[in-house]
């Protein structure tokens, strides 16, 4: 008998839950939980604040506590509000043309990027010599403003020779952190790969604080656990692992929460909505088991090489930022995707000075389009790269909220600060969902008299007649609700149709839920001739502290049934120690003239299929073996390897044209005895 610690860090709470686990329950019974504010600041104090709160309730000895594991929505949040670190890409025999594919470009932003001479062949022979007379004249003035580098080679994943000897150069010569492209993905596709590899330098910063955080808050409840990480497709991986490669914990979280559903609710097929701070996460569950995308994770806008949950992500969540948007005349509520520490919890938080603010504002004639709207430090990012002005706002800025009517001095400004927010430096602060659902009683955790005062100020915006938008703080709130109801129930059925169609439909799916047909069918008239619904094959599970307030409603808007299980609160805790450790290796061969085969790793050619097949299935246990202990296995672990041969008939002959060798190995983490 052991117990597994489950933590969650999300954008507004982190959650945590105690199993105990026995022979008839090896995953183990929850039977203790906590929350605690998530604290960006310092991630160390929200999770020892959770972790104390659900050992204290369990009454159960820490010492005992066998392993912990952690979920996080942290780099999924940070793609989907453009933040991380700002990185230097290294690409070897690309084109220029070639930062244009994959939407590499955009990603890249005003992070710096040097082509280089180099780079491989199909079948891993080197194609041009590495440029490193360049690399070397260039490389320490990169590393000035940067926190890490990405490097991507052409057909690095057939020969990775040069991507390693501009690692090691990198890291001779600055010390920062370098993540390879063939490290994160065996799959070809070079500027694909080249953006998954900038994504992930750009997270490892923000991953590498957490981990520490979390170690620290646990060494404060004296837990002394082995520490794993819940990856992007569900499965456990050590913390040393994650931390060199943090882009396999995007949908960390997300695939945590389908785990957990499973888990909760034993249903083998659902659509899964989970509804946080910053995003609503919907997958589907078939068979039992989340469904993976083929395709690799698709996350703020970039279609990563990440294996994943086939996770549809959208920025509508209880911290979503509020605006008025659409027809000058009759303006709707329009959610996120940036994300907002709600006035009510900074209120909470910060006490009077927050309702001094906004009764200053309140009693004013003038509107101000920041009223209601705070800046604090956040303590999470890195002040590389700024410009004057981002540093005079940044300066100005304290661990004390202050009102932006006070911050900025002039509207000018409102760019640079939206940049440090991008950047991590600064939070802000504003009306959001969670205010409105404080406001209507159904939460009462925080300052419920500040967010009344947020919904006056926002409510007091004028459309083009020159009329109040709603003067009533409890009509708007009502207001606000419904239309989490409603998005929530457009983003299911947006994932509906992206799991039934093709890449080239998927692009049909939004427009589609926004024309007038499916519009009224959610509208569900009752007094039209023509009259329409919508109905799922499949009921819907709500996750989330708030999934009672939103997802029944959303279900009853189109025609099926919600379930809400218990502890559906911590459910990504609870699926952070259920899960198991799950890493692939690959090797492929290829023939690059008839009787020569090469195999990926080998330099040896091989002369015939046979010899080929078997070095690279060695070669892949050999690599397997490593990777599951790098992962965190112990010796008890499965290992199963698969053969995708694909072969061409040529002038009446069957010839391999390549093949591709993957190791599969499987099991449970080792829990530590006290």
């Amino acid at each position: 008998m052991a117990l597994l610690l489950g933590i969650d860090t999300g954008g507004t709470y982190t959650d945590a839950a105690l199993l105990e686990t026995s022979v008839k329950n090896p995953n183990g019974m929850v039977i203790a939980k906590a929350k605690s504010l998530t604290t960006r600041q310092d991630f160390a104090v929200g999770i020892a604040g959770a972790a104390a709160t659900a050992i204290a309730n369990s009454g159960r000895d820490p010492a005992d506590i066998g392993m912990v594991s952690l979920s996080t929505t942290l780099a999924t949040n940070a793609l989907v509000e453009g933040q991380g670190g700002r990185i230097a890409l290294i690409t070897i025999g690309f084109a220029e043309r070639d930062l244009k594919n994959a939407g590499l470009a955009e990603a890249l932003g005003s992070d710096p990027v040097l082509l280089i001479d180099g780079g491989h062949t199909s079948h891993g022979s080197q194609a041009n010599s590495l440029d490193v007379d360049t690399l070397h004249d260039q490389i320490e003035a990169l590393a000035s403003g940067v926190t890490g580098f990405a490097v991507a080679g052409y057909f690095a994943v057939r020969n990775p020779a040069h991507e390693v000897a501009v690692r090691d150069i990198i890291i001779e010569k600055t010390g920062k952190a370098v993540t390879c492209s063939h490290e994160l993905s065996a799959r070809l596709n070079g500027p694909k790969r080249a953006l998954t590899t900038v994504l992930n330098a750009r997270l490892v910063p923000m991953i590498t604080r957490l981990i520490e955080a979390t170690r620290r808050g646990l060494t404060q409840q004296n837990v002394t656990a082995p520490l794993m990480i819940v990856r992007g497709d569900g499965a456990l991986v050590s913390a040393e692992f994650a931390a060199r490669r943090p882009i396999e914990t995007i949908l960390s979280g997300p695939a945590a929460s389908l785990v957990g559903a499973c888990y909760l609710t034993g249903e083998n097929s659902a659509f899964v909505n989970d509804i946080g701070g910053t995003t609503s996460d919907v997958a589907m569950l078939e068979g039992g088991k989340p469904t993976i995308d083929p395709d690799g994770a698709r996350v703020g806008g970039y279609r990563t090489m990440v294996e994943a949950v086939s996770m549809h992500t959208f920025g509508l969540g209880g911290d979503s930022e509020t605006t008025l948007s659409g027809p000058a005349l009759k303006p709707i509520i329009t959610l996120g995707p940036r994300r907002l520490v709600p006035v009510s919890l900074i209120a909470h938080q910060f006490g009077q000075c927050i309702h001094d603010a906004l009764d200053k504002q309140i009693k004013s004639k003038l509107n101000n389009r920041n009223d209601g709207r705070f800046a604090i430090r956040s303590g999470a990012g890195l002040e590389t790269g700024l410009s004057q002005t981002e540093k005079r706002i940044f300066d100005r800025t304290t661990d004390q909220p202050q009102a932006l009517e006070d911050l900025l001095e002039s509207a000018a400004q409102s760019a640079a600060l939206t940049r440090l927010v991008e950047k991590g430096l600064i939070l802000l602060s504003g009306l959001t969902p969670s205010d409105a659902i404080h406001a209507d009683g159904g939460l009462c955790d925080w300052d419920r008299d500040a967010a009344i005062k947020a919904l006056q100020l926002f409510g007091r915006q004028r459309d083009g007649g020159g009329n109040a938008y709603c003067s009533d703080p409890q009509e708007l709130a009502r207001r606000i609700i419904n239309r989490v109801q409603r998005r929530s129930a457009e983003v299911i059925l947006e994932t509906a149709f992206r799991c039934e169609g093709s890449d080239g439909e998927e692009a049909l799916a939004l427009p589609l839920i926004q024309s007038i047909l499916d519009q009224r069918a959610l509208d569900n008239p009752s007094n039209r001739h023509v009259k329409l619904s919508l109905a799922l094959d499949r009921p819907i599970i709500g996750l989330g502290a708030s999934a009672s307030s939103y997802h029944p409603q959303a279900a009853d808007l189109l025609n099926g049934r919600a379930i809400i299980p218990d502890h559906a609160d911590v459910a990504n805790a609870i699926g952070a120690v259920v899960g198991q450790i799950s890493v692939k290796a690959e090797a492929t061969i290829t023939q690059p003239t008839e009787g020569r085969f090469q195999v990926t790793g080998i330099e040896k050619p091989f002369i015939n299929e046979t010899q080929a097949i078997d070095a690279a299935e060695i070669l892949v246990r050999e690599n397997i073996q490593a990777l599951a202990r790098e992962a965190g296995a112990g010796d008890d672990i499965d290992i199963s390897v698969e053969h995708d041969i694909k072969r061409a008939n040529i002038e009446s002959r069957e010839i391999m044209i390549e093949a591709r060798i993957t190791a599969l190995a499987t099991g449970r983490p080792p829990i530590a005895q006290s």
